[in-house]
């Protein structure tokens, strides 16, 4: 294509764009500037056209729905800093929507340049709507380290201190670590919790007296970040303690902060964290939510021990009266254990359960949820005991352990069918169910 024809097509989608802007088609005119931009990219418009072409992305902003303005959005950053000025003025201006206002700023996030950092940090200074102060510092946080000194700066204004720790957090440079450090004691929880869980990005020896107290804070809601990064902290000088320090607070007395410690003990899975999780589940003074997490945790931890605690809990709280819903989250994670080293004594543990008379074995959700377990794990000794759940009274039981079958060895899943459909002996109940297994398989294969 000639340098002519370039131009005629660029000049036809800014035609087009004008008209769409005439008619108040904000889609179409949003999609005539991006297919402009592209031939711009190839043959370089004129001064003007490329002053007509960023008017017209402004119109979108300011005139159009909410879908249009995040179209656009994508548009004007390619206008390079000419932009920078018209964003400032729509985003300073009071008498304007709100809304264009908000994408002003998220706009304005993608440029690194004075002028917008100084626009944004007045908004976080003067704007009294909260979604708009919230997008400010979001649009500061995009910017990285060259916000890092003006926010410092807000951190000792009360009213902008939120704000800027929201920024401050998201930006995740070490540079950010010794302003962070001026606000883990502020008077507000928030702004404490948000110091915390931002500092706990980064491996400094200053960071880990400052979580230690975090654990024992007043507020729950900074007791539990501090809980959320102490687990997930790989930092070697935390190592020796850190599962005692965690264990405390399996006996906070908020729930959320407990539950919160059993997710980060199951993901250190060492033995002692197995054995602090152990404690807190064979309690009678356990809640049932902590019960459940604590259960996943282990599950998590995914260690022969873990595995031994799991078994004897069944044992445990099978004589106290436990919901049948603690059992399933069991019998769930012993289904799903992901060690291949450890399938075949999770298989056979749920395999005496289902042989026992535990009263975990009256639920037939229960039932159905081992038979699921077996099928995932896929040991051969499970396929005698999920044909015996064929003759299960509940037909979900039964669907369930067919289902089982056919996810091990189906050869011999079907000659062991085969075999029982020959007997005489069978129970009624057995009879139908292994008719029903029999007449799936021959559905299977005449689908293949």
């Amino acid at each position: 294509m000639s340098l002519y024809s370039q131009w005629q097509t660029m000049a036809n989608f800014l035609e087009q764009a004008q008209t769409a802007a005439h008619q108040g088609n904000w889609t179409q005119l949003s999609q005539s500037l991006q297919q402009w931009l592209l031939a711009d990219a190839i043959a370089p418009a004129s001064q003007g056209d490329f002053e007509q072409g960023l008017r017209l992305a402004l119109t979108v902003l300011e005139a159009g729905d909410f879908q249009s303005r995040w179209e656009i959005a994508k548009v004007l950053p390619a206008f390079g800093q000419a932009a920078i000025a018209p964003l400032i003025d729509l985003l300073q201006d009071e008498e304007a929507d709100l809304e264009s206002r908000w994408f002003a700023a998220r706009i304005l996030g993608q440029f690194d340049h004075p002028d917008v950092i100084e626009t944004l940090i007045g908004i976080l200074q003067t704007a009294a709507d909260e979604e708009l102060t919230m997008m400010a510092a979001e649009a500061l946080a995009n910017l990285g380290s060259a916000a890092i000194a003006p926010l410092t700066t807000l951190l000792q204004d009360s009213t902008t201190r939120l704000f800027a720790v929201q920024s401050m957090a998201k930006i995740r440079h070490p540079e950010t670590i010794p302003p962070l450090l001026t606000v883990v004691n502020d008077p507000q929880p928030t702004i404490r919790a948000m110091a915390i869980e931002a500092l706990g990005s980064f491996h400094d020896p200053q960071i880990l007296p400052v979580l230690i107290q975090a654990l024992t804070d007043p507020a729950a809601v900074v007791r539990r970040t501090a809980v959320a990064t102490f687990g997930v902290q790989s930092n070697p000088m935390m190592d020796t303690d850190r599962v005692s320090y965690l264990s405390d607070r399996l006996w906070d007395l908020n729930l959320d902060v407990c539950q919160q410690a059993a997710i980060a003990l199951g993901r250190l899975g060492t033995d002692r964290a197995v054995e602090a999780l152990f404690r807190v589940l064979k309690s009678p003074h356990t809640p049932v939510p902590l019960q459940l997490e604590t259960i996943r945790a282990l599950g998590w931890a995914e260690t022969e021990l873990a595995l031994e605690c799991l078994e004897q809990s069944l044992a445990l709280l099978g004589e106290a009266d436990t919901p049948p819903f603690v059992y399933q989250e069991i019998v769930t994670t012993l289904g799903h254990w992901a060690a291949p080293s450890l399938q075949p004594r999770a298989s056979q543990i749920l395999i005496d359960l289902l042989h026992s008379n535990h009263p975990a074995i009256a639920d037939a959700p229960t039932r159905q949820a081992i038979a699921l377990g077996l099928g995932h794990l896929g040991q051969i000794q499970a396929i005698e005991p999920l044909t015996q759940l064929l003759a299960d009274p509940e037909i979900g039981v039964q669907l369930h352990a067919i289902a089982a079958l056919k996810t091990l060895d189906l050869q011999a899943s079907l000659r062991h069918l085969e075999t029982l459909s020959q007997q005489d002996d069978l129970s009624e109940a057995m009879k139908r169910g292994v008719a029903i297994a029999l007449e799936e398989w021959r559905r299977v294969r005449s689908e293949e």
